[in-house]
Parts: structure tokens; sequence; C-alpha cells
């Protein structure tokens, strides 16, 4: 954890105003699907965790309004783009939503799965529209700006290694095991880095990254654009060095971003222009830990990442109330 950084007065105002209101709506969506951990059905189980943060969202201050959210590409449950939640007054924000990051980790009861949630100043979040899918190169702060997706993966652990002041043979890699990255994979192998290749979560793979006592070095690769927005998000809190580019991977996508310059590369600040922070509760565990029952309590644990800082939120909700009551004790 980092000492809290100095916030600037839109900062402040933006997470005294809303983190309670986010911990608290990753909070319900995590204990939401804990009934679907393991039983095998990825829509159920992020059916009930949108549900679960969406009741949340609807009762919080100021007006929201969902900028990208998951679910579209696949046809699962969602918080959908444009939709407007809270009371309706100030402030005015953006949000950004995986209700359950890596339903299929929590279909299979593995470790890993997320409810995640990150917001902004109103206007600052990139707007995706029909792409769902997106090239990533994400690097830790102390890289600076050496990064270039427009480069060999190659040249870019080349110029990292020399601003971490490692070899690349110490450099600690992130690609998600997906048949569109082998080649990417065999490359790094090649250059001699150390490579992860987990089967989802590009999210908690960006978290390694950025988390100053994260074990990886270096995201890269193609995965979700609410994924993308989210992890620019944690970036922008943290100083992280982070571009992307759109990268269509289906038909119907390719289609609806006909005339889109796809060779665009989108800066950090191009994805997220404004104060943001990011939250993520544990469903199955690992980076953050699963709900557990205490007695007659539901203990959850939760990830803040804002403004220079890292804290671990530990709430208890009472066994006997509703999983999207908020309340902590």
């Amino acid at each position: 954890m980092t000492p809290e950084g100095s916030l600037t007065g839109s900062e402040a105002a933006l997470i005294a105003d809303l983190e309670d209101t986010a911990v608290a709506a990753a909070r319900a969506a995590a204990l939401a699907c804990q009934e679907w951990v393991g039983r095998g059905d990825e829509k159920k189980a992020d059916g009930a965790a949108t549900d679960a943060m969406r009741a949340v969202l609807g009762e919080a201050p100021g007006s929201g309004t969902i900028i990208i959210g998951e679910g579209e590409k696949d046809d699962a449950p969602m918080l959908f783009n444009g939709e407007t939640v809270g009371s309706g007054d100030s402030p005015e924000y953006d949000i950004a939503v995986d209700p359950l990051e890596c339903t299929t980790l929590c279909a299979k009861g593995l470790l890993g799965s997320l409810a995640t949630i990150a917001m902004a100043q109103s206007g600052s979040m990139w707007e995706p529209g029909p792409a769902f899918y997106m090239d990533k190169l994400l690097a830790r702060a102390e890289a600076g700006d050496v990064i270039d997706i427009t480069d060999s993966p190659e040249a870019n652990l080349e110029r990292i290694a020399e601003a971490l002041g490692k070899e690349i043979s110490e450099l600690r890699c992130v690609v998600l095991d997906k048949p569109r990255h082998e080649e990417l994979i065999g490359r790094l192998h090649a250059a001699g880095a150390h490579v992860s290749t987990p089967s989802d979560g590009d999210v908690g793979g960006a978290l390694a990254v950025l988390l100053p006592d994260g074990d990886a070095d270096v995201l890269m690769g193609i995965g979700g654009t609410p994924e993308g927005v989210m992890t620019a998000c944690a970036a922008k809190a943290l100083g992280g060095s982070m571009q992307g580019r759109l990268a269509p991977q289906k038909d119907d996508e390719k289609q609806a971003l006909e005339g889109t310059d796809l060779d665009r590369v989108l800066e950090l600040d191009d994805m997220v222009g404004g104060d943001a922070f990011f939250v993520a509760t544990g469903v199955t565990g690992g980076l953050v830990a699963a709900p557990r029952r205490e007695a007659e309590w539901y203990v959850t644990e939760s990830m803040v990442v804002a403004a220079g800082s890292v804290k671990r939120v530990i709430a208890h909700t009472p066994v006997d109330d509703e999983a999207t009551d908020g309340g902590t004790h």
C-alpha cells in the first residue's frame, strides 16, 4: 500500500462523494453471485451480480452515466451503455462497470473473479461504442513513457527493461491465454521474458502490473474494452503507462466499426481524461479475498485505487440483511 497522495479539490470531492457508493455496489455484486460460484452457470452468476450492483447504484448520490458496461458482446445481463443511475442531482459522473469480471472463473469456482467498478469526472471516459475488444499495452509507472503499441513486443521489452533497470530475462509479462496470442507469447518467450498466461482476467493482470507490490511488469495483448477502460482508471490513479487501440475480433464488430480508424493509438488521457478511481471486491479469491462468513456476518474485502493510493476495505454485512443493503460494521 502506498501513502495517500495529495488530492486536488476535484479529486477529493469525487472520492468523498462516491467512493462509499462504489465499494457498496461492488460488495453487493460480490455477495449476490456467491450462490453461483462453482455451479457452472455464468449467466446466472453475472445476472445476480448485475442486479445487485444496479440496485445500489440506483440509490447513489448525484447522477451517474454508464459509459461502458460488460455483457453486450456475449449477450449476458448488463448495466447498459447510456443508462443513468442515482438520485439525479449533483455531482455528475461517468461509470464503467463489470459486475462480475471473469464469469468463467466464477462458474468454475476458480480464483480470480472480481466485482469491479470505476468512476470518473463527467465527460472524461472514452465511449467505445460498438467496439468490444482492444489491444492493450500497460507497464509499471516507473517505465514512464517508453511504451509504443505500434512497435514490436521485443522492442517494447527492451525499452521497458532499460527503464526499470532490469534485464529482459527479469521481466514478467501478463498475456491472456487465447489462441489469438499464440504468436505473441512465443515471441515474448523467445526474447527471454517470463510470461504469465491466465485464461481470463486482464483486469487482474493489469492490477498485478499497476500495484506497488504487484508481481508483473507489463501487460500485452487483446482483451475487452470495458476492462480496458477500468484498467485506464486504475492506471490514471496510480500513474501507470498505458496505450490501446481497437482490435475487433468478430465479423459483426468489424462491420459496426467500418470507417473507424483502427490504427489510432489511444493514450491514457484518451481513455480517461479526468480524475478517476477504481474499486474491486473479491468474488472467488486471489488478488482480493473472497467473501466469507464469520458468525452472523458476511465479510468482504475490497480494493480501492484512487489518487496515488491503494487501500483495502474490510466490511461486515449481517447475514440476515439483503446483499444489496450496503451496511458495514
